[in-house]
């Protein structure tokens, strides 16, 4: 496996980082830290996030000035500032997780407290939440999502005008059941959006509970370390930031797809099947665990060769799926409208280099634009059927290697939802949330986490908070690379440039024990 078992022993931590030995208390200045952030991205979303077009809170008040010119630049100031309180307390606490010092309550405090300021918060690094509630509002309304986007409703004006000009006449790219559920909101919330924001991430906090029901025992069946994993998968920005603050959809699909390979892992296979397939019809992304489920389901069936096996647990799989597939489909649609998969190509409206194969594609229209006048379009598209063939072989791959079932197949079927979302066009920040909340129950090394730290700083930062990209501003992306390679180093080693304390005298750290006293200078 590329993750390995992390040495966090006494013999593993170098000589300045010996004093992280000693039994740690609750990281109150930390977890503090992290909410200080979070409150700051709040007030600061109120001008510089995803802000309502007719907004009943500031609207043209004496406050309304944060939202145009040095007011939104002072925004844009305080937000990014508050993300840098959350990332330095993330890896903080991340020191923390390594060296042993702290366990797994101070973790998920630290990330429930950092989520809390963010529930009324506007939308942030995203628009995303419009568009539920513009494709819920259709459902409600008697229209279909999957044929038309949400331009076509003649109510709820503040729903419609909110929703992104991209995917105002978009059909909707999501599963039937989120449908119904953003339907409901809306059948409660009208056109009030801030009550509609508010209410689905409130709603979504049932993925989030589900995932942590199912990590503690993921990590048992997995060899990981409980803190590392809720560390990894629940505290990091991409979660709180992206998912929850967002918010996104991919958040209550966790939820099942975690419970469900959770399941499977428990020999609980109609149980496993189901709760998947039922986190598909949330977002059809799960759909790429189930034919692992198929492999973890034989590999324990006895009495019979491996190949009746295989097909014995296959047809059982196809038997189950089929009927909650229609059922869950029917009960969310009203009918059985499978126009939600024509839906799913909407998304490769978006075009930008994050998705490996759209940036090669570009970039060989690039070179061959300097000679030659020629439109971009054909080589993104060469570019993805390119890579499409490369992920249906590295998919098949990994889902052969898989036949053994247990830890190895949910490794190979979360590597593979990594794929997916790295050569599936688009690549969007949290797609890869889809394979890390998975892979963070398996045993890490500390190199391979701090990978993971410049990972997820670069991925929250590579849009702006509006939810546009800024992905061809180079720039801002050239300061968004040094702050995440710095965030990494960080993590293995506190200030690593120096940058703290060259401008303050050293003190004493009341969490931190004090480090040993150097020997006094000899005198003449």
């Amino acid at each position: 496996m590329a993750t390995t078992t992390d040495s966090a022993q006494p013999s593993a931590i170098s000589a300045p980082d010996a004093r992280f030995l000693t039994p740690s208390r609750f990281p109150y200045r930390t977890i503090a830290m992290g909410t200080i952030g979070t409150t700051l991205l709040m007030l600061a979303a109120l001008g510089a996030g995803g802000i309502l077009i007719r907004d009943p809170v500031l609207g043209h008040g004496p406050l309304s000035w944060i939202r145009y010119g040095h007011g939104r630049a002072l925004a844009n100031a305080l937000l990014y500032l508050g993300f840098a309180l959350v990332v330095w307390a993330w890896v903080r606490l991340g020191r923390y997780v390594l060296a042993g010092r702290i366990g797994s309550k101070p973790i998920l405090v630290a990330a429930l407290c950092w989520m809390a300021p963010l529930l009324v918060s506007p939308p942030l690094f995203t628009r995303d939440v419009f568009s539920y509630l513009g494709q819920g509002a259709q459902l409600l309304y008697g229209l279909d999502p999957y044929a038309n986007g949400p331009a076509e409703l003649d109510v709820l004006p503040n729903v419609v005008q909110n929703v992104h000009p991209l995917w105002q006449t978009t059909p909707a790219p999501y599963g039937p059941l989120f449908l119904l559920i953003s339907k409901g909101i809306v059948s409660i919330t009208q056109d009030n959006m801030i009550a509609g924001v508010i209410l689905t991430r409130v709603v979504l906090l049932v993925g989030l509970g589900m995932t942590l029901w199912a990590l503690p025992r993921l990590v048992k069946h997995l060899g990981g370390k409980l803190p590392v994993a809720l560390w990894l998968a629940v505290a990091s920005p991409m979660m709180v930031i992206h998912l929850f603050g967002g918010p996104h959809n991919d958040l209550m699909m966790l939820g099942f797809l975690t419970t469900g390979v959770l399941a499977a892992l428990e020999r609980k296979y109609i149980v496993a099947v189901v709760l998947v397939t039922v986190g598909m019809l949330i977002k059809p992304t799960a759909a790429v665990a189930l034919p692992f489920l198929v492999w973890m389901w034989a590999a324990n069936m006895t009495g019979e060769s491996k190949v009746k096996n295989f097909f014995k647990a296959g047809a059982a799989s196809v038997g189950l799926f089929l009927p909650v597939f229609v059922a869950g489909t029917w009960v969310s649609l009203g009918s059985l409208n499978l126009g939600w998969w024509s839906g799913l190509a909407a998304p490769q409206l978006i075009a930008n280099w994050l998705n490996f194969p759209t940036g090669i594609g570009e970039a060989v229209y690039n070179l061959v634009h300097l000679v030659a006048n020629v439109q971009s379009s054909p080589f993104v598209t060469v570019a993805r059927a390119i890579a499409m063939l490369g992920l249906a072989a590295f998919g098949i791959r990994q889902w052969w290697l898989a036949r053994e079932g247990g830890a190895k197949a949910v490794y190979r079927a979360a590597i593979t939802l990594l794929a997916v979302a790295i050569l599936m066009p688009p690549t969007l920040p949290w797609y890869l949330t889809w394979g890390f909340v998975l892979i963070s129950a398996f045993p890490w090394e500390r190199r391979n986490l701090s990978a993971v730290v410049a990972v997820s700083v670069f991925v929250t930062l590579v849009y702006y908070p509006t939810g546009e990209q800024a992905l061809y501003d180079w720039w801002f992306i050239a300061i968004v690379v040094v702050v995440s390679l710095y965030a990494a180093a960080s993590l293995l080693r506190p200030d690593p440039l120096g940058l703290i304390s060259a401008w303050r005298r050293p003190r004493e750290d009341k969490f931190l024990p004090a480090a040993p006293a150097a020997p006094a200078a000899s005198q003449d």
